[in-house]
């Protein structure tokens, strides 16, 4: 057995292989240069319904009247067969021990139902917004994870950690809270007050402060 036979029989082994690991949406083929146009001598799988004798296509034939011997791998490009169906393709060109130009390698993976999937995943996660603003919602196990998750989202938007805030900064951050009804639930004021470092009549104060304008600017939304 000469150098090309050990090529294409390696070749066809592993031709089997991967169509067996890819399963049905998966095509290969291989071309023999020796034989063009009628190059293909084997194919696992039925993509394209193609037999052996059935000529090379005319992407690959187009890159070997342009390149020659010096032809470069053909990688992740689209296709579509004559049912319809959109594949994704990749074409490796072989060549022997000297360098020359023997072959193609093609392998078409069909992706027509990963195409579908990905329009019903997205119209499955799409989400409205509420108020017009994209919505958080934390699913807590007591009230106390229901006021650290708003007080860790009012402090990510004031964008400083309460030891290191103004007093203009601490205002904002309660504002905050009592715009997303933090200060409804009972015991939130010791909570906020412990984490700002501040009494709870500092807290009070504040509240008195911002609520008149609370559906206004001073608000950090």
């Amino acid at each position: 057995m000469d150098e090309r036979d050990c090529i294409f029989k390696s070749l066809k082994s592993i031709a089997a292989a991967m169509a067996k690991t890819f399963g049905r949406n998966c095509e290969v083929a291989i071309h023999d240069f020796d034989l063009l146009p009628n190059s293909l001598i084997y194919i696992e799988g039925e993509l394209t319904r193609r037999k052996p004798g059935a000529p090379i296509t005319d992407l690959v034939l187009r890159a070997l009247r342009r390149e020659g011997n010096n032809v470069a791998d053909i990688c992740n490009y689209k296709t579509i067969t004559r049912s319809g169906a959109v594949l994704k393709s990749s074409t490796t060109f072989i060549r022997d021990s000297s360098g020359k130009l023997i072959g193609a390698f093609c392998i078409n993976f069909c992706i027509v139902d990963y195409l579908n999937a990905i329009t019903m995943l997205q119209e499955f996660t799409q989400v409205s917004k509420v108020h017009g603003e994209a919505s958080l919602e934390t699913f807590a196990s007591s009230l106390n994870e229901t006021i650290e998750s708003l007080l860790e989202t009012a402090i990510q938007k004031v964008g400083k950690q309460p030891a290191t805030m103004t007093k203009e900064e601490k205002v904002s951050l309660v504002a905050s809270l009592e715009y997303e009804g933090a200060f409804l639930i009972k015991g939130s004021v010791n909570f906020v007050a412990k984490a700002m470092g501040v009494s709870i009549y500092t807290v009070y104060n504040y509240l008195k402060e911002v609520r008149p304008s609370i559906n206004g600017a001073d608000v950090i939304k």
